[in-house]
């Protein structure tokens, strides 16, 4: 792809975050689950690390190589002519040197935006200082800008998500931290593992920026979080986990020497899935 060419989604993909809709993001793990996503009519693709990894055979929690991610990155933004924004979990690294390359060869494999997080680990042990993270988010900023393609960055806070720290002062800790990645240089702020309304309410005012929530079970849905002014809903893993739902139901009913055709009923016809693959569908 150009980069000017890259430039421009890179753009578009920015100004789908500033309404007045929700950007809505059913995050794909493969080629086939962003071409289907792409025919489905979503302005962007977003990857899901914990997807990604499945597919490849790890577990999630920066366990894929930055070499094997990237690759499947590349795949997926060469499959799709939509924006691809990437989830690069905290960056696959621990510098802002770490991350300026990390950007420039998320450039060059195509993508125009990443979710960026502030855990590198799997307990509050791992989060990364406030400053330092702000550091690397710049990073991202100045050597995506330099080699002509200015990603979107979606910073991350996983605050509520692990949890970290006392609850009465996780709402204020994610304040600050958001505020500081928007002024970092961050386009748009993430939150994940917030369910209640009243919080994600507050929190859309207090942060001023563009607010990602992850949409979860028992969390409000699309239509309300458009209504608190949230710029962006991702689905995060969940479509994923749930084809491997049917798959894993569909595996116990054939095991069991079960009818196979209830299951058969929502799949994709296989002269659809090779449309779907085609260069000129």
């Amino acid at each position: 792809m150009e980069t000017a060419q890259q430039a421009r989604k890179a753009e578009q993909l920015r100004k789908l975050h500033e309404g007045p809709r929700i950007l809505i993001l059913a995050n794909a793990w493969d080629v086939i689950s962003a071409r289907i996503m792409e025919h489905a009519g979503f302005p962007a693709v977003a990857t899901t690390s914990a997807g990604v990894a499945a597919v490849l055979g790890y577990p999630d929690g920066q366990r894929v190589p930055q070499r094997e991610m990237l690759e499947f990155v590349a795949r997926i933004a060469r499959a799709v002519s939509v924006p691809v924004t990437a989830d690069m979990e905290s960056g696959y690294g621990t510098s802002p040197a770490d991350m300026a390359e990390m950007a420039r060869a998320l450039v060059d494999a195509g993508a125009v935006g990443l979710n960026l997080e502030d855990v590198t680990g799997d307990d509050e042990g791992s989060h990364v200082e406030i400053g330092l993270q702000a550091e690397k988010i710049s990073a991202v900023r100045e050597a995506s800008a330099a080699a002509g393609v200015p990603l979107v960055i979606n910073a991350r806070t996983d605050v509520y998500l692990m949890p970290i720290g006392r609850e009465e002062t996780r709402f204020e800790r994610t304040v600050e931290r958001l505020r500081t990645y928007r002024k970092a240089g961050a386009d748009c702020v993430f939150a994940p593992g917030i369910r209640e309304k009243e919080t994600i309410g507050r929190l859309v005012r207090a942060v001023d920026a563009p607010l990602n929530i992850l949409l979860q079970p028992g969390g409000p849905t699309v239509a309300e979080l458009e209504k608190f002014g949230v710029a962006r809903a991702s689905i995060g893993s969940g479509t994923m986990r749930a084809a491997l739902g049917t798959a894993r139901k569909f595996a116990k009913a054939l095991s069991e020497y079960r009818d196979h055709a209830e299951f058969m009923k929502d799949a994709v016809p296989y002269d659809e899935v090779n449309r779907l693959l085609g260069r000129d569908s």
